[in-house]
């Protein structure tokens, strides 16, 4: 199936491991030209190496989002070559702090990282956006925005945040032909999950299996519907989806990607 993204231009931050990369890679893989950022240059460019070698086409923007200097750099350098039909606002970080240690220095540190980054790029992409009549915005969002837990309070909150100015967004471009969409995640697999499964597997008693391991995880720390982790290619699915022609009709959505892990409509 066409999904009509051949030609266009596709941002997406924190692209240069992670989620972020897999998301690119799968909206190269459908014609789309992709931007690979990070901060680390010598990583970004071996994702977008790798594109260019499978026959895909993409570029490298470097630059810290938690900065003005790093998201005008990041946008100048994506914008360099023509409008940006689809920014996919993904770079963030977590912070596993309970409420007794999180500072209110972690709070603005975390939501500006989360957050106000997010705000950085849609202020410096989207107008060049609304010129062409049609664009996608899509932002990562996670399931302890709708549902948060008792620990990292501060985290939770900026991924609500995001939720909130994600549909506020799609408001704001009603007759542009730009959408804005969530897509909220479970918990996704990846090499740094499966090495604290590893590491917590003794205290838990899950065994040392890794797949063992990883469903009894499931069963006691996010109970779901599929008895399972994600795959980061499974939220890559979701975003280039909502980034096709076919989403044309969704707009200020969330789209849970988590297995069954919300139990809430």
């Amino acid at each position: 199936m066409d999904i009509q993204l051949k030609g266009k231009r596709a941002l997406v931050t924190g692209s240069s491991s992670g989620l972020g990369e897999a998301i690119a890679k799968m909206l190269a893989s459908e014609g789309a030209m992709v931007i690979i950022h990070g901060r680390n240059l010598e990583r970004a460019e071996a994702v977008a190496a790798e594109i260019n070698a499978s026959g895909g086409s993409a570029a490298v923007a470097i630059g810290d989002l938690k900065t003005d200097e790093g998201a005008d750099a990041v946008a100048a350098a994506a914008l360099s070559c023509g409008p940006v039909d689809i920014l996919v606002n993904n770079a963030g970080v977590t912070s596993h702090k309970a409420w007794g240690e999180a500072s209110t220095q972690d709070w603005l540190e975390l939501y500006d990282t989360n957050v106000v980054s997010y705000v950085r790029m849609i202020q410096r992409i989207v107008p060049k956006m609304k010129e062409l009549g049609w664009g996608r915005v899509i932002h990562i969002g996670g399931g302890l925005a709708i549902q948060p837990i008792k620990e990292q309070p501060h985290y939770n909150a900026t991924l609500a945040a995001r939720h909130n100015m994600s549909a506020s967004l799609a408001r704001q471009l009603k007759d542009t032909g730009i959408t804005s969409n969530i897509v909220s995640p479970g918990a996704i697999i990846n090499p740094m999950v499966e090495q604290w499964l590893e590491q917590a597997a003794p205290k838990f008693g899950w065994g040392k299996d890794m797949e063992e391991i990883k469903y009894k995880a499931v069963q006691e720390l996010i109970p779901n519907d599929t008895g399972r982790f994600g795959t980061p290619e499974e939220i890559a699915g979701a975003v280039v989806y909502l980034c096709s022609r076919f989403a044309d009709y969704i707009s200020g959505a969330v789209l849970r990607v988590d297995g069954g892990t919300i139990r809430s409509l």
